[in-house]
């Protein structure tokens, strides 16, 4: 017993972490195997990518889940994607809180590293007001969904559907109930607003909430606070437009709409890749340009400590501006009037670069693997990793071995880049310093 205490003081918080998606991957994998889990069997493998795409909050399914898992299926679905979409540890505190047990030492360290958070300090009040934001986010949306679904599938179908959406949404996960996804709602401003007003708060991360809350003004926010909401607004406004420009004309998508439509339509699609994972048009319809944009949409993500993946906004804006001022000619990068310092910018580019590894060897891989089209399995990966869910509607014609693929892409995607930005942290001292060489670059 005491060893065993021994070993998982000594287990370093990103382990730990990882360990606890594993657990919930597994745990998934085994309970939607079961018969009661479906109306027809599944394999081991469709279980388990389901249940990796569920906790990872993907969104990625081999099938239509509307019709192929039960109720009881459903609703593993929908503790899977809650659990993983809020993490498992902040769960673990919170029971411990309920219960009025004291939440040592290691839980809050724990909870430090989840979000990143430079002080130990304070972080069962935290736990406590990520978990009322959740309640009060998700409960506000899920009464306003249940009355305004209530008039086309009655209460109790309306109350459910409000309820599985919600949490999807607000978890980034971009499952839905519905064959089509939500491309039925496509002119439908309440349904695609409550949505995507819930994946955009959720994806921008808890630690910049508490911050908007606790400090009523703009220049009281962190830096991080003020990149990532000046970020997400510039980024959602540039990509709507992007989008609506390359789609306008496209029958099979947006070309038929109104301007207000289009618009909508447009926002939508524009904001999801990061990382809902909801679409309102058909993927396998969209223009080629769109595709790749939106790749390029899902491998940026949303904001750290959230429930979105990807590289970060904030890992693409630091190394932007980084680029930027050393074009300039300036050596140290700053933003709203702070300087940023060079450890993060080496650690930005570290996470990008070894995203891209991951990203392009995955790809290469499945290339090898999968007889189908380049651009189609492209955005396969990138929605993988960035635990989007967006798919050409390929995702159930992969081998075996492709749907492994995408299942360790998707952990990755997950876990792989907070991960690494701990391991990161952790500073190696040398006794010894090397002489300077040059080095011919560019």
């Amino acid at each position: 017993m005491h060893s065993s205490k021994q070993t998982s003081r000594h287990l370093s918080p990103p382990i730990v972490i990882a360990g606890s998606f594993l657990l919930l991957i597994i745990i998934g994998t085994l309970l939607l195997k079961l018969p009661v889990a479906t109306t027809q069997p599944i394999t081991w493998t469709d279980a388990l990518f389901t249940a990796t795409s569920a906790t990872t909050v993907t969104g990625l399914s081999v099938f239509d889940i509307g019709t192929t898992l039960t109720l009881f299926g459903q609703i593993v679905m929908l503790f899977l994607i809650q659990f993983g979409g809020i993490g498992l540890m902040t769960f673990a505190v919170a029971v411990l809180i309920m219960f009025g047990r004291k939440v040592g030492m290691q839980h809050r360290i724990y909870i430090q590293e989840s979000f990143n958070e430079q002080s130990i300090g304070g972080m069962v009040k935290l736990v406590k007001r990520i978990l009322l934001f959740v309640v009060i986010a998700e409960g506000v949306a899920i009464v306003l969904l249940s009355v305004y679904w209530a008039a086309d599938f009655g209460w109790v179908k309306g109350i459910y559907y409000s309820i599985f959406h919600v949490i999807s949404a607000f978890n980034n996960a971009g499952f839905a109930l519905f064959p089509d996804n939500l491309i039925q709602f496509a002119g439908d401003p309440v349904v695609l607003f409550t949505l995507s007003s819930l994946f955009i708060v959720g994806g921008i991360g808890f630690v910049v909430v508490t911050d908007i809350f606790t400090k009523k003004s703009f220049r009281k926010w962190s830096l991080h606070t003020k990149l990532m909401i000046s970020g997400t607004l510039l980024i959602n406004a540039v990509a709507t437009l992007v989008l609506f420009i390359l789609e306008y004309h496209n029958p099979h998508t947006i070309g038929d709409f109104s301007w207000a439509k289009k618009l909508l339509v447009s926002y939508f699609q524009a904001v999801s890749p990061r990382t809902a994972g909801f679409n309102a048009v058909s993927m396998g319809e969209m223009e080629d340009s769109s595709l790749l944009f939106t790749m390029f949409l899902m491998f940026i993500g949303g904001g750290s400590a959230s429930t979105a993946s990807g590289i970060k906004l904030t890992t693409f804006i630091v190394v932007i501006f980084a680029t930027m001022h050393y074009v300039r000619g300036i050596p140290e990068p700053h933003l709203f009037g702070r300087s940023i310092k060079i450890d993060v910018l080496i650690r930005s580019l570290a996470i990008t670069t070894l995203s891209i590894f991951v990203v392009m060897g995955s790809l290469f891989l499945l290339t090898i693997t999968e007889n189908l089209s380049l651009l189609a399995l492209a955005v396969e990966v990138f929605s993988a990793f960035g635990t989007v869910g967006l798919s050409v509607g390929i995702t159930a014609e992969l081998s075996n071995v492709g749907k492994v693929l995408l299942c360790i892409v998707m952990f990755i995607g997950r876990i792989g880049p907070l991960t690494l930005f701990f391991l990161l942290l952790k500073k190696r001292r040398e006794s010894y310093h090397l002489p300077y060489d040059q080095v011919h670059t560019g």
